[in-house]
């Protein structure tokens, strides 16, 4: 398994996505083969060359139609398409999902339905061969995680087949709308169009969230050139990590999270607990509460979620859902997880469900779960604490029923 960081200080762009994972050693048959499943191989030409760009060396992808008279496609037929080829599932979902997040993005904007979309709205042949090209590399790498930076929007105005539109491009300003990705902006950024739609909704869908790790061990570093001349070196950096190298699962492990948090005081305590418990069950991996005092002298409460990056759209839902709040806010986060396993620690009462961890230093240390020991303190007559300091918590006694995780 892989686990990938973008960094994209000039923008987002398929092309450049997708340079940069050829930079990364994913062979271009690779991108060629499930083109040519799709009825596409004859459609396009693919040119690869190592450039520089002020100064830095990368690859710059030059993508061109070899059709004659391409054909009016719309976003259905070419959905039937996808859902008809022989590519494989996981593949498929990929194209397919990045492609949809175009179309009702595009129909958003033109106030149409995403079934009339044409193709060059959702991308012409370049776009197709930057968006299946670069879902396949992901699954040929095998990825399991990929974190994005925020992606610079860019400024000025921009020519495209529907005349001079602003930059950023209504097309992005609804994709990071839908899919709550935030966009850097600002004077000190090139008039030019930096991020574009079919980047943005690639990185949308198939990254798991956009911030920056809070540790850095790269591996090994692909870098896709864009073609616009900028003030700066114009490039993406596909940086794959090092601890995505068959990671030792007995040793402290990092993990990214998202941390979610609304403050409410408008709920009564039953409506808070029933939240709490709902964000629980819906898998975040904690909730806390904690009184507070809002504006007009109002006591609340403070509620904080922490979920995994996966989670999170899911868990929102839960928020809109089942409490009163009108805002959520979010915040990348993360931690360092020491490794457990669960098990049966055997004592002369019985045995007896419990949690063994391990140290940095190599040290196990064993914790009896709390229900389980009150459960066998009321059958031996003893109350938890005179129970718990009578047990051997020691290796010894251990029978783990997993094996190690994080």
């Amino acid at each position: 398994m892989t686990s990938l960081f973008v960094d994209c200080p000039t923008g987002l762009a398929g092309d450049m996505l997708l340079a940069a994972f050829l930079d990364l050693g994913v062979p271009e048959a690779v991108i060629h083969e499930p083109l040519r499943q799709l009825g596409f191989g004859h459609a396009y030409s693919l040119k690869v060359e190592e450039a520089s760009s002020g100064g830095l060396r990368g690859v710059r992808l030059v993508v061109k139609g070899t059709e004659a008279q391409p054909p009016h496609r719309h976003w259905c037929e070419l959905r039937e398409r996808i859902n008809g080829s022989s590519l494989a599932a996981p593949l498929r979902q990929r194209v397919l999902a990045v492609f949809e997040a175009l179309a009702d993005a595009e129909a958003a904007v033109h106030g149409t339905n995403p079934e009339a979309i044409h193709f060059h709205e959702v991308g012409a042949i370049d776009s197709l061969v930057d968006v299946v090209g670069v879902c396949a590399a992901l699954e040929h790498l095998q990825v399991s995680s990929l974190l994005c930076t925020p992606p610079p929007a860019g400024r000025g105005t921009v020519a495209t087949a529907h005349g001079v539109l602003p930059v950023p491009v209504p097309a992005v300003l609804e994709l990071a709308r839908r899919h709550g990705v935030t966009l850097r902006c600002g004077v000190e950024w090139p008039e030019a169009e930096l991020t574009t739609p079919t980047g943005l909704a690639l990185m949308a869908l198939q990254a798991d969230g956009f911030g920056w790790p809070s540790v850095l061990e790269p591996f090994a570093t692909g870098v896709g050139l864009g073609h616009r001349q900028l003030d700066r070196p114009n490039l993406l950096r596909l940086i794959q990590l090092q601890s995505a190298a068959q990671p030792a699962l007995d040793q402290p492990q990092w993990q990214a999270l998202v941390v979610q948090e609304a403050w409410i005081d408008d709920a009564s305590a039953e409506a808070i607990a029933w939240l709490v418990a709902q964000l629980r069950s819906g898998g975040a991996l904690d909730v806390a509460c904690a009184p507070i005092q809002m504006k007009k002298g109002r006591a609340g409460t403070a509620v904080t979620a922490l979920v995994r990056a996966e989670h999170a759209e899911a868990l929102r839902q839960i928020w809109w859902r089942e409490s009163p709040t009108l805002g959520l806010r979010e915040r990348q986060q993360g931690r360092w997880v020491l490794p457990r396993r669960r098990g049966t620690l055997v004592t002369s009462w019985g045995d007896l469900a419990a949690k063994q961890t391990r140290r940095p230093d190599g040290q196990l240390e064993i914790k009896p779960e709390r229900d389980a020991l009150q459960q066998l303190a009321d059958q031996s007559g003893l109350s938890p604490s005179r129970l718990l300091s009578q047990l051997r918590l020691d290796a010894d006694g251990f029978q783990p029923c997993e094996d190690w995780r994080c």
